[in-house]
């Protein structure tokens, strides 16, 4: 966390805030570009834990093997797609920004999209970690990433001075997944050697089973695309990329609290799998009960950052970006409903009954776009925040209901799907 509020002045200042908010709002294009993991990594990250918990060792390989070689074959697939089309797109028109931009936007584009596919796949390791319910391994290895991309960039802007989107490109893309992989090739031939890959191992009939859930979590996951991933675009191209730019300096502030939230909250998914499969129910309450607790301990939390946040904006940027009072509020009573809602859908995720979930971001995703264009343009950031804030409220409302129904052994029905 450290890491990426040095990282955001030292970047403003080796491009430009313009700059900036475009490589902001290409990079939440990349996101939609997860949708080629269909699924895959989440419900690869259930079966593994499940097949830990029956101590199936043998399974838990073949699931990893299976993972790795079906995620590589549809980055293949992804790759002869998307780079030809890449070469007659019209970076600059879609976004709405300088035609001097369109070549090395295309070129951008180019490198992150090599980089995702890579990331797509070896991030099946940090999966496996979070599902053995190691987070601090895999926390560990992303903050290694950032740290070679800071100390990268850092080099760049005291030898260079004069940087662009591609050097952008290169760092925050590739930095991260070479560090990822050298980890995860070190540590399946040491301590995670037990479940290493094999070519032997890979059963593909074993798909449908990893898919079984997972392909509930591809419809949330290319759901929440449309409803989240869209906002950077759409305040791009009706306000501007100086106001990407100030939107993501206020979100990246009041998530400063979320990332803590899911420091705590990422062991649980794995552990409710492994306490659902053995029943422990009375474990599941209570961890339940104290979870809220802790999302009660966070509204005075968030009350004090908002209010100092002007003093923090001026201390960590100087006079580089203004973030208004409205964008500042608006984004903090997202972060606290985001919060919220995260607590129950990680247990839920964790047990694997998410029908509920999946019909209320497929809903919204319907509708998202033609809201937030026209609540951005009526309110500006607040207005485009005010739908997907409205979609955490739901999420949390239903999920709280179906929690309970699940830990009380009394759901039917779709609340049992």
């Amino acid at each position: 966390m450290i890491i990426s509020f040095f990282i955001v002045p030292i970047t403003i200042n080796f491009v430009n805030p313009t700059q900036y908010g475009i490589w902001l709002t290409l990079s939440s294009l990349m996101s939609w570009f997860y949708f080629f993991d269909i699924g895959l990594t989440h419900g690869f990250r259930n079966r593994f834990a499940e097949a830990k918990a029956n101590d199936d060792i043998k399974l838990a390989r073949i699931y990893v093997s299976t993972t790795y070689a079906t995620l590589f074959l549809l980055c293949i697939l992804m790759w002869i797609i998307v780079l030809p089309v890449n070469s007659i797109i019209n970076w600059s028109e879609i976004l709405n920004i300088d035609s001097g931009y369109r070549e090395e936007l295309g070129k951008v584009f180019m490198i992150m999209i090599l980089f995702l596919g890579l990331s797509i796949v070896s991030q099946v390791f940090s999966t496996l970690v979070i599902a053995d319910q190691r987070p601090v391994m895999a926390s560990l290895i992303q903050v290694l990433g950032q740290t070679m991309a800071f100390v990268t960039i850092y080099i760049l802007v005291n030898t260079i001075h004069d940087g662009n989107l591609l050097y952008l490109a290169f760092i925050f893309s590739g930095v991260p997944v070479i560090v990822l992989i050298i980890a995860s090739i070190a540590l399946f031939r040491s301590k995670y050697r037990i479940y290493r890959p094999s070519i032997n191992l890979i059963r593909f009939q074993y798909v449908k089973n990893i898919l079984g859930i997972g392909s509930k979590f591809f419809i949330i996951t290319t759901s929440m695309l449309f409803i989240f991933q869209l906002m950077n675009v759409i305040i791009s191209r009706i306000l501007g990329p100086e106001t990407v730019t100030e939107y993501n300096i206020a979100y990246k502030y009041f998530n400063l609290l979320f990332m803590l939230a899911i420091i705590i909250l990422n062991p649980f998914w794995s552990a409710f799998t492994d306490a659902y499969t053995r029943k422990d129910y009375d474990w599941m309450r209570k961890m339940f009960q104290r979870l809220e607790y802790l999302w009660l301990i966070s509204i005075p939390v968030i009350i004090v950052m908002f209010f100092i946040a002007p003093w923090f904006y001026k201390l960590w940027l100087g006079n580089a970006v203004e973030v208004s009072f409205a964008t500042n509020i608006s984004v903090a009573v997202y972060t606290v409903f985001l919060m919220l809602a995260n607590v129950y859908m990680y247990l839920i995720n964790g047990i694997g009954k998410v029908q509920i979930q999946l019909i209320i971001y497929l809903s919204f995703a319907l509708i998202a776009y033609p809201l937030m264009n026209l609540c951005c343009r009526l309110w500006g950031i607040p207005g485009i925040l005010l739908i997907p804030t409205l979609v955490y409220i739901f999420q949390a409302i239903l999920g709280r209901i179906q929690l309970i129904k699940i830990l009380k052994a009394n759901t039917s029905g779709i609340w049992d799907k």
